[in-house]
């Protein structure tokens, strides 16, 4: 139930992901360099300025988009006055040099907001807490760009499911057709549909995945297929196995007497009785698809950069593990193997509760 939990958690957290996320822009990719790899907890003043152009969003554009742009630009700052003309302000650098203020930065009231020109200073401060100027909490600090590490770990989420989900339904739909043309109708046709099985089965998962993605191109959408097709042909063995035990029953010879089609014999009586042991393996391939997922982003092929995913996070972060940074790593690390132990204890449940005997 555990594992049950987090699995719906991690599909939630994709859904809405765009509306709950600290960075709501698509991927997650709001860099700014003046907070590069700063600490959990961080808090910072942000200044907003107006774009010169907003771009109005709806909706379904947010969620199918799976975030939107600012429609303001922000500098953040370490401490600011007021001067009779403008705003000064010195730029927020980094955790290590939070008391040693360089040379100020300047704007004038104009460039900030013009309705500023027509007030008095404690006027102008309120007007400036209430619509420019924000403090920003970064619970898990922010990545070697500046970006928040948070709002990229829920990001990556919409990765390893969907490439899970997909891989899985395409193997599934693979594996349960040859699976059970194989064991029900035998002969030549098994024969054709094993030697396919056992050539796949004879080539490792992640060097047939590597030669598909090298020859189809780059790109989390690539995964998508190559992992598919190469977890197969484990669903059409067990299925083939199911359904040869199943054909030689009662019920499928009482279905023949009547003279149903094969179609309907196989689709209506046979597959429903076979299906138990191919949830369990559909859960356990959920989890290998998003351990080559993540390997696959992590060597560069998976998933680009700035596409959020938990493999191309830990690839970008690698270098830090031996520092006090390891954590930028670490827990894109701890969220794959998170996600793939509550799969398997998912299928290991599934297995247990589906076993009749």
């Amino acid at each position: 139930m555990a594992g049950v939990l987090f699995i719906l958690t991690m599909i939630l957290v994709a859904i809405v992901g765009p509306f709950i996320r600290p960075d709501h822009t698509a991927n997650a990719n709001d860099q700014n360099l003046n907070i590069a790899r700063e600490k959990p907890l961080l808090m910072v003043t942000q200044l907003h300025l107006p774009k010169a152009k907003e771009t109005k969003t709806s909706f379904f554009e947010k969620w199918t988009n799976y975030g939107w742009d600012n429609d303001y630009e922000w500098i953040p700052i370490a401490k600011c006055q007021l001067t009779p003309s403008g705003l000064e302000y010195w730029v927020h650098e980094s955790s290590d040099l939070s008391e040693v203020y360089g040379k100020p930065e300047f704007l004038l009231f104009s460039e900030i907001d013009p309705s500023l020109e027509n007030m008095d200073n404690t006027e102008r401060w309120e007007y400036l807490k209430a619509n420019h100027l924000f403090t920003k909490r970064y619970l898990l600090g922010t990545d070697r760009y500046g970006r928040d590490l948070l709002s990229r770990l829920m990001a990556g989420s919409v990765i390893s499911l969907s490439v899970g989900f997909i891989a899985v339904l395409v193997s599934l739909l693979i594996g349960i057709t040859l699976g059970a043309l194989a064991g029900y109708y035998g002969g030549k046709v098994d024969k054709l549909i094993m030697w396919l099985i056992n050539v796949i089965w004879s080539i490792p998962t992640l060097l047939l995945v590597l030669a598909i993605v090298f020859a189809f191109g780059k790109g989390f959408d690539k995964v998508f297929i190559a992992v598919g097709l190469t977890m197969w042909a484990e669903v059409a063995r067990v299925v083939r196995g199911q359904v040869l035990g199943v054909r030689e029953l009662q019920y499928i010879e009482a279905a023949r007497a009547l003279a149903y089609s094969n179609a309907r014999i196989i689709t209506k009586h046979v597959l429903p009785n076979v299906i138990n042991p191919v949830i369990v393996i559909g859960a356990a391939n959920f989890a290998t698809a998003i351990l080559i997922e993540a390997g696959l982003s992590f060597l560069g092929i998976g998933a680009q950069i700035p596409v959020p995913s938990w493999g191309n996070m830990i690839k970008e972060h690698y270098a830090f593990i031996t520092t006090d940074l390891a954590y930028l790593a670490i827990l894109p690390g701890v969220m794959i193997m998170l996600l793939v132990l509550s799969f398997m204890l998912v299928g290991n449940g599934l297995r247990d509760a589906l076993d009749v005997r």
